[in-house]
């Protein structure tokens, strides 16, 4: 790289706040090391502290009633009444699923109950529940349509960050007694791989009986991973069962370890003599039935990394960031730095996208030599948001949920998007019901939503990757490699005129809000081929 690369590879953005608090917070979020834009992102959108999702508790709406649209004559008037409606509650938005209740979670129901294999359990994750009218939507509908087994033996679990909506999701699904015993919140991240496993936590495992406990559950994690079945485990450590069984006994009659409930970590305590059972029956693998998983909204809020190249042939760099002193205000800000690429996620993200081919051995050397002094002569610095959290989220449930059905529902582009870069984000404020649209993504500081446009092309080629089909066909020696995924995208319009009902939310004179106003948003489904194993 040459000095004046090296120069160019910082840049401060100095921006001039007229109050010191709002410098300060500008600084909260990025601490005394430099950390990642995607690090960056997730604070501002979901720290416990901070986080938006966290401080706004009612950034996401809910409505008392459905919307009666065959009662609006029209557009006018349909306008009218969402204007209202934001004005009454006072949020920051309603998801399509809230204002076309009952009828867009019931699209979704319908198109499930065609796919699903209904001669074994249903089970759905909902990932991003919001205020949990999805979840009573779909079981709703499932109550009503489908046969009685499918709804006894029906279960729905929610994933969810966030505290105060894990609560509301409850109180939601709750309004129908029925739904409750078939619907739990699970209240963690849902790209921690952890979480989709259950695992002994030891109260300390240094303590005399940890010591001995620790190596073997260290060995079944390890077992785990390698899909080894229970008796092979238990085989392979059987020469080992009489030491451990004999330590147990010496120290104390009973262990703690922790459980996962729908209200958090919940300690039980069980006798020394079942620990051994119990270590290895809470290490967990995922589950490995078929599943659904419903994620709506959820790609827009994923962290995203950028990437930067400051002209048309310069490789590509992550940015970091990290606080610098500012001589003209009284407290420090925020700052871009760029470095070579490193962090793996980023790595592996640019090259499923395709973003390093431009730099690819074998590239023709006349057209890299036009591109080369193009770009010393007109040099054009450029930016690209990278879906790095929906790459980790995609690894995490192809993971644990190898059989899954997936179906996705977002936007594929935003309007008025003001911050530099290929698939940048909208990042907007609502206070006393006006709404601000901020111009750098440093802005955000946990009042503010962060949401990115999709890229379904993208999000396909992210899904078949993590599925292991795209290493395979690059690997196979066969002529033809098949794909573990089958996948459609299809325009909202699309989708409900195939599985949902459009007369139920077109007003009198034909003015349908659903299919006419969300054009900018598409639903992705992907379903395992018949032959994975």
């Amino acid at each position: 790289m040459t000095f004046s690369s090296l120069r160019a590879a910082k840049i401060v953005y100095k921006r001039h706040f007229r109050w010191h608090l709002h410098c300060f917070l500008s600084t909260d979020i990025v601490g005394d090391k430099p950390i990642l834009v995607r690090d960056f992102i997730r604070s501002a959108l979901y720290d416990p502290n901070h986080g938006y999702f966290s401080k706004m508790s009612g950034s996401v709406g809910q409505l008392e009633s459905s919307i009666r649209f065959n009662q609006l004559q029209g557009r006018v008037a349909y306008l009218q009444r969402l204007s209202n409606l934001y004005k009454q509650h006072d949020i920051s938005w309603f998801t399509p699923v809230e204002l076309f209740k009952p009828w867009y979670a019931f699209g979704i129901a319908e198109a499930i109950m065609r796919t699903a294999n209904l001669s074994i359990p249903l089970k759905i994750y909902e990932i991003g529940g919001g205020s949990g009218t999805c979840a009573k939507c779909i079981m709703d509908y499932m109550m009503l349509n489908a046969p009685a087994k499918v709804y006894n033996n029906m279960t729905y679990v929610s994933v969810e960050i966030s505290q105060s909506l894990a609560k509301k999701q409850l109180q939601t699904v709750g309004e129908v007694q029925s739904h409750l015993s078939k619907f739990r919140v699970e209240r963690r991240d849902a790209t921690d791989r952890s979480g989709w496993g259950k695992m002994v936590i030891f109260h300390d495992p240094f303590s005399s009986w940890g010591k001995f406990l620790l190596p073997f559950g260290i060995l079944s994690i390890f077992f785990a991973s390698k899909r080894i079945s229970l008796p092979e485990l238990y085989n392979h450590m059987s020469p080992m069962w009489p030491t451990l069984f004999l330590s147990c006994l010496k120290l104390d009659n009973h262990v703690d370890y922790a459980s996962k409930t729908t209200h958090g970590n919940q300690v039980q305590r069980i006798p020394h003599t079942e620990c051994l059972a119990h270590l290895f029956y809470y290490v967990g693998n995922g589950d490995h039935e078929p599943c659904w998983v419903i994620m709506l909204e959820v790609l827009d809020n994923l962290p995203h990394d950028l990437v930067y190249s400051p002209n048309q042939v310069s490789p590509w760099m992550e940015v970091w960031l990290e606080k610098v002193k500012d001589r003209f205000v009284m407290c420090s800000q925020v700052s871009e730095v760029y470095k070579p690429i490193q962090d793996s996620l980023i790595a592996q993200c640019v090259k499923i996208i395709g973003l390093d081919e431009d730099h690819a051995a074998g590239r023709n050397r006349l057209v890299s030599a036009a591109s080369y002094i193009l770009s010393r002569a007109f040099p054009k610095p450029r930016r690209s948001w990278i879906p790095t959290g929906c790459l980790q989220l995609l690894e995490v449930l192809h993971s644990a949920l190898p059989k899954m059905s997936l179906i996705a529902s977002d936007f594929s582009y935003l309007p008025e998007v003001s911050i530099p870069g290929d698939r940048a984000p909208l990042v907007s404020t609502k206070k006393h019901g006006r709404t601000t649209d901020h111009g750098n993504y440093l802005d955000a500081k946990g009042d503010a939503d962060i949401f990115f446009p999709t890229d379904f092309w993208l999000l396909e080629r992210i899904d078949h990757y993590c599925s292991g089909w795209s290493n395979e066909q690059k690997t196979s020696s066969s002529l033809k490699s098949v794909k573990k995924r089958r996948t459609i995208i299809l325009d909202t319009a699309s989708f409900m005129d195939e599985f949902g009902l459009p007369s139920k939310t077109r007003t009198r004179d034909g003015y349908n809000p659903l299919l006419d106003d969300f054009k900018n948003t598409k639903f992705y489904l992907s379903v395992p081929t018949h032959n994975i194993t």
